[in-house]
């Protein structure tokens, strides 16, 4: 489908182009460079590069939840363009629920590696099962909720009934001694696995599981109250408006790290903790790219992010179909033959990425934008 390139803030488009170029391969370069250099920073980055095995956080914790947030800050922006078209809500609201199943249904045909028929075996939750249905229910909220103050109530409710499921209510059957916060012991995992079909990417749990999507709806609101601030005209200057955003950001990461006291940081239950930091970071990265692209008006260096971030579930599906590291080997496979191992996994790391962004180029100089 195709979508205009201008009358966008840009800002937008180059952070949701930085959450996918990690998904594109960069981590690897990172991991890489560690490789070939060493050095402290070098080695703390590459193991940013990798998800924690449970409690914690990691870099590469944050991109999931980054996409979300973004996706909710766009809604504003698209909700008002509907509006001035002259779309009744039941338009509106038919769009949603069919944005959100076909990301259902994307989600399950990439978390099983394309078309699978085999029901009961294959895996049903996913990513962008996640951010269908936490967006869609943010969407419904934000749509029927007229000031950002009843949605900010709306996410403080989510986030406490959050708390005390996932703090207070132990699986009920939880081994002795199970910690109420591990895969065992845990209420979402045991209600995935009395309810959820087919298997687990965990094996015994599901990161992308059921309850994991009532605190993520908390994360795609905080993204659309960041998209009303950013699409107010007028009352608020930009230069107040990414200082909000900052401000903003740096007292959810401040309450994470509080909060983590009680409720541990976890991805895999998308505690509220977690909700917090990576809304934090989110807010915090939000302002700086809104401040430097769309105040200061550095926009030049941006275009190789707007590329990505543009087509973003285009390269999260063609990952998927197309075998980019086939054609990285063709191009740079024998030049990076010619040196060391660690110097030829930098070049292929790098050819990867590359390749990766020059399908995205080309999709984008023919204006070939995939928007679900």
């Amino acid at each position: 489908m195709e979508e205009n390139k201008t009358n966008r803030l840009q800002s937008i488009d180059a952070l949701r182009g930085f959450d996918m170029l990690w998904i594109m391969g960069f981590e690897t370069v990172i991991i890489s460079l560690s490789a070939l250099a060493g050095g402290s920073v070098l080695e703390w980055m590459a193991r940013q590069m990798d998800h924690v095995p449970w409690n914690g956080f990691h870099f590469m914790d944050l991109i999931f939840p980054l996409f979300l947030f973004i996706s909710g800050v766009s809604f504003p922006f698209s909700l008002a363009k509907r509006r001035a078209n002259n779309n009744s809500n039941k338009e509106i609201h038919k769009h949603i629920f069919i944005r959100a199943f076909i990301l259902v249904i994307l989600g399950i045909i990439y978390s099983n590696d394309g078309i699978k028929f085999n029901f009961a075996t294959i895996r049903y939750a996913s990513v962008l099962a996640r951010i269908g249905l936490a967006w869609m229910f943010g969407a419904l909220i934000y749509m029927h909720t007229g000031k950002n103050s009843v949605r900010f109530i709306w996410i403080v409710a989510i986030l406490l009934f959050s708390s005390i499921l996932s703090g207070l209510v132990p699986a009920p059957d939880a081994p002795a001694g199970a910690s109420i916060f591990s895969p065992e012991g845990n209420i979402g995992p045991w209600f995935d696995r009395q309810l959820l079909p087919g298997k687990f990417y965990g094996g015994n749990f599901d990161p992308e599981g059921f309850l994991g999507i009532i605190p993520a709806i908390a994360t795609a609101l905080i993204g659309m109250m960041s998209g009303t601030l950013l699409a107010d005209k007028g009352r608020i200057s930009a230069n107040k408006k990414a200082a909000i955003l900052f401000i903003s950001g740096a007292v959810l990461i401040a309450a994470s790290q509080l909060l983590n006291m009680i409720i541990p940081i976890n991805k895999a239950l998308w505690s509220p903790s977690f909700v917090f930091i990576t809304a934090g970071i989110s807010l915090v990265l939000l302002s700086l790219f809104y401040w430097v692209i769309d105040v200061k008006g550095y926009k030049k260096w941006t275009f190789p992010l707007r590329v990505i971030g543009m087509n973003s579930i285009t390269i999260y599906l063609a990952q998927a179909i197309i075998s980019f590291m086939t054609v990285s080997a063709f191009f740079f496979g024998g030049f990076a033959a010619l040196f060391s191992k660690e110097v030829a996994d930098l070049i292929n790391a790098c050819g990867y990425v590359i390749v990766c962004w020059l399908f995205l180029w080309i999709l984008y100089k023919k204006d070939i934008f995939l928007k679900v």
